[in-house]
Order: structure tokens, then C-alpha cells, then sequence
């Protein structure tokens, strides 16, 4: 089988796998669809219709018309929150009843945009693949926005963890704005109406993006058990790229968890995207150091921090020559023969012609355009030769000084170390301010931001349940509703115009490659050419390695071959005779046949006397 053929092959044995695969993993994200929906409820309505439609045919007689069964609707069935939790709110009762709206100003703004006056409204998503699926949408763009509720009791940092969890689709993109919700802080004062921006909040979480910075802050407020004071610890950045939960239009599960062992998880659609320790991963640290630079210590003025210095002991050289060129005209060149020293390299353009319009009183006097002067073309050079210029063997610059160690070298200087008067230890700062209601408190230059199912609980198992009612199901539907993989690779090409590139070399090259392989190979040679017969053909490159021990031949075809040659000298002979009259041109016409036969047979005999069948067996 020639080389063509076989990549042929390979190439139709690889497109039937990979279709194979592609076939089979479409059936079970197929089957896993169906294992989703099958948990949703169906309207009863169709249930009704279908039980309808099987007594009609039991009463009816005749036989029943085969019919497609009806498909069953899919609804939306909204959460319920199982197990321990201090806040749950799906936003499916088609209302904002326990959510308050601030009617604040924020402080050390304009006027025009100190309100919050932001609109709010609870509806579904604007392309929904769950009908009835309802949530908090902020509408207003370049407006401040704040909105608070209670939780069912206040959260206290005990000795359970803290899950934080909530749904965000950035329905319209995302230019400049925030995601985020806050954890306020539970004081005698907590006015969820006059919520604004300067309100105490124990926790803030979520996503947040201006320009190119996408951010998915976690900040807790850290009270200093010193002074009593506040202040902001923002977790490190995490190490994904945030880019696609921006841009998808895709709802995303955000997941905040605190442990009592004072670790924290960042996750996004349940894959953890951060975490940590409070006490290492935060910045500012939690903890000071426990000691500080002095601020009253200063450097001596005698302080030496010169690690290297110049030799006070070295002096020039006599044979230093500061005023050397650093190049020097070549002595040995020699100016080439034929060089044209009375010609310029560039001449007036003698076909030029001053413009009709030329005023010499306003343009000055004309001149014609420089051009090459076409008698250098062929000569070596014009104009005056100069030697060329070659490095100076002699040069040695400016002289400097070596630099030594030196002796007085202090090093760096640093200032003394003193106790820390602001130091303590907080070895559980998981053991933050108790909270008591959840708020969103946001900028934001992009509308039709949509929020739904927050839950906030101390037990894993009640978050994850929530989310696998709710959120689950939004990804599950949308993952039934995304396009094929052809419209998705269309999509991103407009996005990207450099894919095209890549779509034409991963479908052209192969095609080149099998047209290749099929349409080109090793050509016969003349040599390697016989008739079409059913004897099997030798392999004369095989015969010629195989040496002289295959290729003997028996005393019977060496006399053949003897009385074939006599043949010919005879054959030679009357053709000689032949020459002298017209009888003998009459004989050597009627002899070229039987010349031709002759030939014939005796390359038949050969090629069997050659083949491996007519071979004698080799003698160990």
C-alpha cells in the first residue's frame, strides 16, 4: 500500500473518531440535561391535558390516531432554604417587601448626584431561559444606588463557619461599576434608610470592574483591640483571570466561606478562585510588627556607605595618551582604479524645466532637482577619495583610577530597631463584628445588573442545596440554549479576526497534506516495467544484492545460451552477404521476424530463469 493511501486512511480514521467523540459526548451532556430537568416541576395544566387526551381514547372506539405526546413545559420553581440560615431572599414573589430603598445623600459630592435615587426593580431577565425566575435589577445608570434588608437574626462569629452566597448577571456588560454586597454591621444606630456609602459594615464581598481591572473583592473590617479603631483588610488578588465573568452575559454564583480556623475561600460557580489565611494573605496585616524603625534615629554625617572607592595611591602612565582619536584613517588602503575625482555623485537634473509659475523675485533662483549622476553608475566612486576610517590601536580614552575596597566601608545605613508601642496580637480575627443585615450600596456607569438568591448560613450543606435549586438549574438551562459549537467558533472569529487565520491552516493544511500523499509517488522507471502476466516479477535490485551463489545456472542453459550466440554470428554473417544483391535484402526482410521471436523468447526465458519460483533451494 503506497504512503498516499495510507495517510488517507489515518486521516478518515481520525475525522470518524473524533465525530465518534463529539456524537457521544453530546449524549451525555444530552442525558445530563434531562437528569436536571427531570427534577423540575411540569405544569399541572399539561399533566391534565395529557390525562384528557388518554380518556378520550379509551372511550373513543376506533382505533386512536398516532400522535406525538405533548411536550411537557418546564417551569421555574423557586428555592426553598432547608437547614440553619440567617438570610434567604429569591426575589420570587414578584416583590421588595423587607428591602429597604436609602433616601440618603451621599456625603462630599455634587449636588446632581448626591442621592441615591438609583431604581430598583424585581423582574426577570431580559433574555430568561427560566420563565418565572425573578430578580433584583439595578435600572439607572451614572446614578448612586443603596438597599439594605434585615437578616432573620444577627450573625455572630462563634465557632461555625460563615457562607456568603449570591447570583450576579451582568446582563448589559460591565463598563465602570460594582457587584458587591456588604454585611452591615450590627450597632444601636443602624438606620437601613439613611444607608449610604459611610455606613459600618463588617464585610464586603463581590465582584467589582473599571477600565481593564476586574476585581472580586473580599475586605473585612478589623477592630484594633488597642484603640478600638477600624480599619480595611483586603485579601490578596486572586491568581484567575476574571475577564469572562464579565463579558459572558452568563448568571455567576459568587461564594464567600470563613472558617474558625481563620481560612477563607473565594469561589465562582462553585470552583474555589482564592483563598488564604486572614492572618498572612490580608494586607494590611492583622497584625503589626513588633518592632519599627526608630523615627528620631538619623544617619552620622561620618556614616561612609561607599563599598568601593578609587585607588588615592594609582597615577596615569606616562605613555597614556588622553588626546588619541578613537579611529584613524587606514594607511594601507589604496583609491580604486578607475574612481572619477572631478565628478560629483549627484548632478542638476538635465531634463528638469522650471515651473511657468516660478517667481524668482518671491521664490528665489531656480534650481534644477539633484539627481545620481549616471557617470558613477559604472565607476568605483566619485568626488574626492578619503581613506576609510579603522579603530586606533592606540586609543585608550580618559584615564581613571582603579576602585579598591574601601576601608571605611560602614554599609548601608539603617535605623535602629524600637519596641512597637502599637503592637498587639490577634490571633482570631475570624472573631469579627456581628452583623445583621445585607446591603448593596452601589456606582455604577451600566445598567440592568441582575442579583438574585443571596443566603447567608453557618452549614455548607444548606448553601450548596440552595445553590443546586437555583442557581444550578439557571446554568443548566442556559447550557441547553448556548449555540453550536460551529456558531460559537463563528462568534469568536468576529471578535477575533485573527481566528480566521487559524480556522483556514487547521482545515487547509490537512487537505494539502492527503492531496499531497494521493496525487504524488515514486515513478516506474523503464527499467522497472513488464508485461502484464500472471508470473510473478523479479526484484532486480533484490537480485543484484543477492550475489553469485543465487544467480547460477545449470550446464543446460549455459549450452543454450552457447548455440543462442552461434545463432546470431550466423544470423550476422548472412546479413553481410545480404548487403551485395537485392536477394540478399529479400533473406534479411524474412529473417527480422524470426530475429524479433527469437528476442522474445529469449527474454521470457530469462525473466523465469530470474524468478524466485525457478530459483534452487540455497545450500546451508
Amino acid at each position: 500500500m503506497s504512503l498516499g493511501r495510507l495517510a488517507l486512511l489515518l486521516s478518515l480514521g481520525l475525522l470518524c473518531l473524533s465525530l465518534s467523540l463529539s456524537v457521544s459526548a453530546q449524549s451525555e451532556e444530552d442525558e445530563d440535561l434531562l437528569e436536571d430537568l427531570n427534577d423540575v416541576d411540569v405544569e399541572d395544566e399539561d399533566l391534565e391535558l395529557a390525562q384528557d387526551q388518554d380518556l378520550d381514547q379509551d372511550e373513543d372506539s376506533s382505533p386512536p390516531e398516532t400522535k406525538a405526546p405533548p411536550t411537557p413545559k418546564v417551569t421555574y420553581k423557586a428555592p426553598e432554604p432547608r437547614g440553619e440560615h440567617y438570610f434567604a431572599e429569591s426575589f420570587d414573589r414578584d416583590t421588595m417587601d423587607g428591602w429597604v430603598l436609602s433616601s440618603a445623600k451621599k456625603e462630599d459630592a455634587d449636588e446632581d448626584i448626591a442621592k441615591y435615587d438609583g431604581k430598583w426593580a424585581v423582574e426577570e431577565m431580559k433574555d430568561t431561559k427560566l420563565p418565572g425566575d425573578k430578580g433584583l435589577v439595578l435600572k439607572s445608570r451614572a446614578k448612586h444606588h443603596a438597599i439594605s434588608a434585615q437578616l432573620l437574626r444577627p450573625f455572630s462569629f462563634t465557632n461555625k463557619p460563615l457562607i456568603v452566597q449570591y447570583e450576579v448577571n451582568f446582563q448589559s456588560g460591565i463598563d465602570c461599576g460594582g457587584a458587591y454586597v456588604k454585611l452591615l454591621t450590627q450597632t444601636p444606630d443602624l438606620d437601613l434608610a439613611q444607608f449610604v456609602d459611610k455606613t459600618p459594615y463588617t464585610i464586603m464581598f463581590g465582584p467589582d470592574k473599571c477600565g481593564e481591572d476586574y476585581k472580586l473583592h473580599f475586605i473585612f473590617r478589623h477592630k484594633n483591640p488597642k484603640t478600638g479603631e477600624y480599619e480595611e483588610k483586603h485579601a490578596k488578588k486572586p491568581d484567575s483571570d476574571l475577564r469572562t465573568y464579565y463579558t459572558d452575559k452568563k448568571t455567576h454564583l459568587y461564594t464567600l466561606v470563613l472558617n474558625p480556623d481563620n481560612s477563607f475561600e473565594v469561589l465562582v460557580d462553585q470552583t474555589v478562585v482564592n483563598s488564604g489565611s486572614l492572618l498572612t494573605d490580608m494586607t494590611p496585616p492583622v497584625n503589626p510588627a513588633a518592632e519599627i524603625e526608630d523615627p528620631d534615629d538619623h544617619k552620622p554625617e561620618d556614616w561612609d556607605e561607599r563599598a568601593k572607592i578609587q585607588d588615592p595611591d594609582a597615577t596615569k602612565p606616562e605613555d597614556w595618551d588622553e588626546d588619541a582619536p578613537a579611529q584613524v584613517p587606514d594607511e594601507s588602503a589604496v583609491k580604486p582604479e578607475g574612481w572619477l575625482d572631478d565628478e560629483p555623485e549627484y548632478i542638476g537634473d538635465p531634463d528638469a524645466l522650471k515651473p511657468d509659475d516660478w517667481d524668482e523675485d518671491m521664490d528665489g533662483e531656480w534650481e534644477a532637482p539633484q539627481v545620481p549622476n549616471p557617470k558613477c553608475e559604472t565607476a568605483p566612486g566619485c568626488g574626492e577619495w578619503k581613506r576609510p576610517m579603522v579603530d586606533n590601536p592606540n586609543y585608550k580614552g580618559k584615564w581613571k583610577p582603579p576602585m579598591i575596597d574601601n576601608p571605611n566601608y560602614q554599609g548601608v545605613w539603617k535605623p535602629r530597631k524600637i519596641p512597637n508601642p502599637a503592637f498587639f496580637e490577634d490571633l482570631e480575627p475570624f472573631k469579627m463584628s456581628a452583623f445583621s443585615a445585607v446591603g448593596l450600596e452601589l456606582w455604577s456607569m451600566s445598567s440592568d445588573i441582575f442579583f438574585d438568591n443571596f443566603f447567608i448560613t453557618d452549614d455548607r450543606n444548606a448553601a450548596e442545596r440552595w445553590a443546586a435549586e437555583g442557581w444550578a438549574l439557571k446554568k443548566t438551562a442556559e447550557s441547553a440554549a448556548e449555540p453550536g459549537l460551529a456558531t460559537q467558533m463563528l462568534s469568536a472569529a468576529e471578535e477575533r479576526p485573527w481566528l480566521w487565520i487559524v480556522y483556514v491552516l487547521t482545515v487547509a493544511l490537512p487537505l494539502v497534506l492527503i492531496i499531497v500523499f494521493c496525487c504524488t509517488g515514486k515513478k516506474k522507471t523503464p527499467a522497472a516495467e513488464y508485461k502484464k502476466t500472471d508470473e510473478p516479477q523479479p526484484d532486480v535490485k533484490e537480485e543484484e544484492e543477492e550475489g553469485q551463489e543465487e544467480d547460477k545456472t545449470s550446464p543446460a542453459e549455459e549450452a543454450e545460451e552457447v548455440e543462442e550466440d552461434a545463432a546470431e554470428a550466423e544470423e550476422g554473417e548472412e546479413g553481410e552477404e545480404g548487403e551485395e544483391g537485392e536477394e540478399g535484402e529479400e533473406e534479411e526482410k524474412a529473417e527480422e521476424p524470426e530475429k524479433d521471436t527469437e528476442a522474445d523468447e529469449k527474454l521470457e526465458e530469462d525473466i523465469l530463469r530470474r524468478s524466485p519460483r525457478n530459483r534452487r533451494p540455497r545450500k546451508d
